[in-house]
């Protein structure tokens, strides 16, 4: 059996989402235009921080929160967001989970390209994620 490799499904994706360099983000960011969301593992950011001002969401939860019908739904999540960027280490998870939430019907929703690395190197404040 031949799979479709996760490189491939990355490819794809990005063929049919925004993707916005780091430069973009900082700009939009300035501008109050974004929310960025951080979807990588909370392990991650304990270990690594995040981007200040970002909100959590996980990858594994993101179209459940994200989903008014879900029992997990979580609205306080994006009330008052004007356009949702998702994020992770380098811009692959980001780019799955962008294409997901474009198919599930949202319209202002983009990824970084080169995620959470590329964020950190354009200078953005990166702050510490406590253990709760």
């Amino acid at each position: 059996m031949r799979i479709k490799s996760s490189q491939f499904l990355v490819e794809e994706a990005q063929k049919k989402i925004q993707t916005l360099n780091p430069n973009e983000v900082k700009e939009l960011l300035e501008k109050k235009e974004i929310t960025l969301i951080d979807v990588r593992d909370i392990r991650e950011l304990w270990k690594e921080g995040t981007i200040e001002n970002s909100k959590h969401i996980p990858r594994g939860m993101l179209e459940f929160w994200l989903d008014p019908e879900s029992t997990y739904y979580q609205a306080n999540k994006i009330q008052n967001i004007k356009k949702m960027v998702l994020f992770c280490a380098l811009g692959w998870r980001s780019a799955l989970a962008t294409k997901s939430l474009v198919e599930m019907g949202f319209k202002n929703v983009a990824h970084v390209n080169g995620g959470f690395d590329a964020l950190k190197k354009s200078g953005l404040k990166v702050i510490t994620k406590e253990k709760k």
